[in-house]
């Protein structure tokens, strides 16, 4: 039943194309007819062959954006409709999801340098994706104890802990294993941040970037947090991972006063960090004196550190891992959106800039009364198309078309037209005759109106079709006011004089009679006023 009905439509296909052909045919058979009433019969082929490349040409020209758009459109329902129904299992797919949409967006980028380095970003971003270590990086204020906790941790000595404030210059990177953790550790120590040295601040930003880029953040401190720690560490919290605050240098301190420190701080960071992550920690405890025997070195007390490292990495490490590269995946996919949004608004100022001497052109050449110039000019809605697929979305022309009207309207209600007029006026000194100068006069005037219709379409498009919460009174009014500032209206005005004005200078020099020479004008002197 199934092959029938195929064969069924595949006949009635081929008879409709067999109708067609022929009324084709048919048609240029009677049109060669008719020709050849009035062309000579060698001319009709060329004729013919003519007709038949303008009509192909028309086809292609209409035919072809069209094509485009209805493909697009294809895709946008094809990439929407897998999203919907590809909803990430866990943070790792939703990190790998969140790498093909920047490939996407990639795609989208004209600039070939900013697209290279999100490509780099982006590969890093895999190969990290992929790695097996998971990443911890230790920072605190000063010599708190960060490199005498890693020493500890790896049992060897990796810096020199005895030196003054910040005694870490360059962040170092060890590596350690857990027992029962299929994969290795990276510590890496930061330098001290909050230096009063002339370094301080830059091994600061360094150390923030590392723990930007860390799977688990641990922050060393000695005592209560001061003003500046806090600050701080507000800003790597709000990098959204995990971190654990390590109470350092317990053994200079009783039990109870320990304690009460721990509670102080678990208040401090309550609602950002658990309870269970502020621990306490002796890193490198001070020698005990023994009066006529060696000083006992007390061995460092990090179990509960070791206790809570190995319980979170072993519960969280994976998500740990893919929330990190989640995360950073983000912030690249922020940094593409910035920077396409930025190529949209050159290329759609440069649509506006394009519209802008097209209006004013044409009603320089054929002055219309003042009232029709946002008709003319202002309100265009194939301006608003491109302007509109320039940001990705596919608007049709009666859409278009309502949006200018509106832009027009309000610019209307605004009193554009007598204030445009006055503020061209106002910086515009023409030495044209007075029909010229008034011709000059509105052109720019409608060139500068659908320059602020421009800027107010770029915006409502840059909003996500919104016009905001003061509506579209308020954003004509704004480009409106910013486009006669004076540095603005300064460089419009520039512009104008070598696209509107110098134009018609040339055009009225073209239609002007050609100046007579002094004889002639002497002898026809004579002859309009004879002797008497």
């Amino acid at each position: 039943m199934g092959s029938r009905s195929r064969l069924l439509v595949l006949l009635g296909g081929s008879l409709v194309v067999l109708i067609v052909l022929g009324g084709v045919l048919q048609a240029i058979r009677t049109l060669l007819w008719d020709l050849s009433y009035f062309l000579p019969g060698w001319l009709l082929a060329p004729v013919l062959l003519l007709g038949l490349g303008l009509v192909i040409a028309v086809g292609v020209q209409v035919g072809w954006p069209t094509w485009k758009r209805l493909q697009q459109r294809r895709e946008l329902k094809r990439r929407h409709s897998s999203a919907s129904l590809e909803a990430p299992r866990d943070r790792r797919d939703a990190a790998h999801m969140s790498l093909t949409n920047i490939d996407r967006l990639l795609e989208r980028l004209d600039d070939d340098i900013s697209r290279s380095k999100l490509q780099q970003d982006k590969e890093r971003f895999e190969a990290e994706l992929k790695r097996g270590d998971l990443v911890i990086v230790v920072f605190g204020t000063g010599s708190s104890g960060k490199t005498s906790l890693i020493r500890a941790l790896l049992n060897e000595v990796v810096g020199d802990v005895g030196a003054a404030m910040g005694s870490t210059r360059t962040n170092n990177t060890y590596r350690l294993r857990l027992k029962g953790l299929d994969r290795g550790i990276q510590l890496v120590d930061t330098p001290g941040i909050l230096e009063a040295d002339h370094d301080g601040h830059a091994r600061e930003d360094l150390a923030r970037r590392q723990a930007a880029r860390a799977d688990l953040m641990v922050v060393v401190v000695d005592g209560d947090l001061r003003a500046s720690e806090a600050a701080v560490m507000e800003t790597l919290l709000q990098l959204g991972k995990r971190m654990l605050l390590v109470l350092n240098k317990g053994d200079l301190r009783g039990v109870d006063e320990r304690q009460r420190l721990l509670e102080i701080l678990r208040q401090r960071c309550g609602g950002q960090i658990a309870a269970a992550d502020v621990i306490p920690c002796s890193a490198s405890p001070q020698t005990i004196p023994r009066p006529g025997r060696t000083p006992l070195q007390p061995r460092p007390d990090l179990q509960s550190l070791v206790q809570r490292l190995a319980a979170v990495l072993h519960a969280d490490g994976e998500e740990l891992i893919a929330d990190n590269i989640l995360l950073q995946c983000r912030q690249l996919d922020d940094r593409g959106r910035a920077l396409l949004s930025q190529q949209r608004i050159r290329e759609a100022k440069r649509c506006v800039d394009r519209y802008t001497w097209i209006g004013a052109g044409v009603v320089a050449a054929t002055p219309l009364p003042g009232v029709d110039l946002l008709g003319t000019a202002a309100v265009n809605a194939q301006m608003v198309v491109e302007i509109a697929s320039i940001h990705g979305i596919e608007l049709g022309k009666d859409q278009a078309k309502t949006l200018a009207v509106s832009v027009g309207r309000t610019l209307a209600t605004l009193g554009a037209i007598k204030g445009a007029m006055a503020v061209i006026s106002a910086g515009l000194h023409l030495s044209l005759p007075t029909l010229l100068a008034g011709r000059a006069l509105q052109g720019i005037t409608a060139g500068w109106l659908t320059r602020v219709a421009g800027a107010s379409f770029i915006r409502y498009f840059q909003q996500d079709q919104s016009w905001g919460d003061g509506g579209i009174q308020a954003v004509v009014q704004e480009q409106f006011e910013l486009n006669r500032r004076e540095a603005s209206l300064r460089r419009f005005l520039e512009m104008a004089v070598r696209q509107v004005v110098e134009p018609l200078r040339r055009d009225r020099s073209r239609q002007l009679p050609p100046r007579p020479t002094p004889r002639e004008a002497g002898a026809a002197s004579d002859h309009g006023h004879p002797e008497l």
